[in-house]
């Protein structure tokens, strides 16, 4: 009785049992799943990140040419020849007409004339060297003589607005007259050819001092002038400390500027008055028709003016006041 009534109930456990063991559809099975395989890399711990390495830069490589820049007193010198040697160029071409003289025929002359530039035969007939020196000394009269009223003038002018007021008319009027104008008026006054020409230098050779001076002293700030009457400076303090050093440049800037146009007016004003000098020289080959002389003298000139020109701004660099 008991065996067959158990056995149901084993049967229907049984069921049970196999039912909830059965995976449903749909649903996650209960199993566990198969392990996956793990790399052994992956089981071991992570390591920290090896700090970079400090590596010595390469060397660089040495080239086998090294270009050195090339110096600028030779580039200069290169393109001061080359002009040099362009001129003669188109001075040959020129010559080929046979008006004028070759550049060979003329330095043939120019080593004759300086071969022996202080002789004398006659007051009329002296060297080149004699005629350069007279000129340079007429010029440096009218030079002098400008450049002691005109700079002082040019400080009054630049310091006084009443004064400079005053001369304003007078300047505009007579700076623009052509040099050769005054001559007349200088032989008229002198009677003589020599300090008729030395006053065409100076009435010629002020202007520029005057003006260059004055409109240096306008350039100097008011807040100096107002320093100094808070100090109550003398005037001569005050131009010694003050307006000379401020006004030096343009003032130097204005000499350069005479001296250029003295020797400019000296060889016109000599050609006119005769005498010894590089002016009377020029004419003088010109009646003799002598022109590779004339170039010469055209040459001398040039160089003359180039060297007093050059001295001016050795004088400037050396007086400059910072």
């Amino acid at each position: 009785m008991n065996a067959v009534s158990l056995k149901p109930a084993l049967d229907m456990h049984a069921e049970a049992g196999s039912e909830n063991s059965a995976p449903k559809a749909g649903s996650a099975s209960s199993a566990p799943e198969a392990a996956t395989p793990v790399a052994a890399n992956e089981l071991l711990p992570e390591k920290p990140p090896l700090a970079p390495v400090m590596r010595e830069p390469a060397a660089a490589e040495k080239p086998l040419y090294v270009r050195t820049p090339v110096p600028d007193w030779l580039i200069r010198a290169i393109a001061m020849a080359l002009g040099l040697a362009l001129f003669v160029a188109f001075w040959s071409i020129l010559a080929k007409g046979g008006r004028l003289p070759t550049p060979l025929e003329t330095w043939r002359s120019a080593v004759q004339v300086f071969g022996d530039p202080f002789y004398r035969k006659g007051p009329n007939d002296q060297g080149i060297g004699w005629n350069v020196l007279a000129s340079l000394g007429r010029v440096g009269i009218g030079f002098g003589m400008a450049a002691l009223i005109g700079i002082p003038l040019g400080f009054a002018l630049g310091r006084f607005r009443f004064l400079s007021d005053m001369a304003a008319p007078v300047i505009s009027l007579l700076r623009p007259v052509s040099p050769l104008a005054w001559l007349p008026i200088g032989l008229l006054v002198f009677k003589a050819a020599n300090p008729a020409a030395i006053y065409v230098i100076f009435i010629s050779s002020i202007w520029p001092m005057i003006i260059n001076t004055a409109v240096g002293v306008r350039q100097i700030p008011q807040d100096y002038m107002n320093v100094a009457k808070v100090l109550k400076l003398s005037e001569w303090k005050v131009f010694s400390k003050i307006l000379f050093p401020a006004t030096l440049p343009y003032m130097m800037t204005g000499v350069r500027l005479s001296i250029g146009v003295a020797w400019l007016v000296i060889v016109a004003a000599e050609m006119l008055t005769g005498g010894v000098g590089i002016g009377f020289w020029v004419w003088d080959e010109w009646n003799n028709l002598n022109v590779p002389h004339i170039i010469i003298a055209i040459f001398t000139v040039g160089i003359v003016g180039l060297a007093l020109e050059q001295l001016l701004i050795l004088a400037a660099r050396r007086f400059s006041y910072e």
